[in-house]
């Protein structure tokens, strides 16, 4: 056999080892397509509504005009109730306590001692109490942030009131 020829069947033996390794690799490859993916679950408009408007109106019961802000799990707002007397100033607060809370998937009041750090002063985020996670069975589908009480802590219970309004519902359709 010539040199030439030695040399093109070497090329054909090397293209059919190529495709046979890229045809065995397929179903692997196909597989992990399928895993490539996450689903995430959301709060309905109607859920998120309901649980600012709870929120909101624990504060007015306790005798404060606040207003509470839902974000999504990506720190979105999906839904305000600010009450008719609530400061304006507020809706900024509440969407940043609730941001914080969802991206570091804890309730702001223990972070609070982060406030004065490098990360507490990034914007956007507020290490204050008053933004809770929406975690209901393990996943957190949001958080809420409330501002307009005279203290985080009754702006944190505001917001646990929010997410208690609609956590029966999210663990029976979970």
């Amino acid at each position: 056999m010539s040199h030439q020829k030695a040399k093109k069947v070497k090329r054909i033996n090397a293209l059919l080892t190529i495709s046979l390794c890229l045809a065995l690799s397929m179903p692997a490859i196909a597989d992990e397509e399928q895993t490539m993916s996450v689903s995430i679950q959301r709060l309905s408009a109607e859920a998120s509504l309901a649980a600012a408007t709870a929120a909101m109106l624990e504060c007015r019961k306790q005798g404060y005009q606040a207003t509470a802000t839902v974000v999504d799990k990506n720190g979105i707002i999906q839904s305000v109730a600010r009450d008719t007397l609530a400061p304006p100033v507020s809706i900024g607060i509440s969407k940043a306590k609730a941001y914080t809370a969802v991206n570091f998937s804890a309730d702001t009041s223990s972070m609070e001692s982060r406030q004065n750090t490098g990360i507490g002063q990034f914007d956007g985020i507020l290490m204050s109490a008053g933004g809770v996670t929406i975690n209901v069975g393990g996943v957190i589908y949001g958080a809420i942030g409330v501002s307009g009480a005279p203290s985080g802590k009754i702006d944190e219970a505001c917001a646990k009131a929010g997410v208690k309004a609609i956590a029966e519902d999210l663990e029976m359709s979970g």
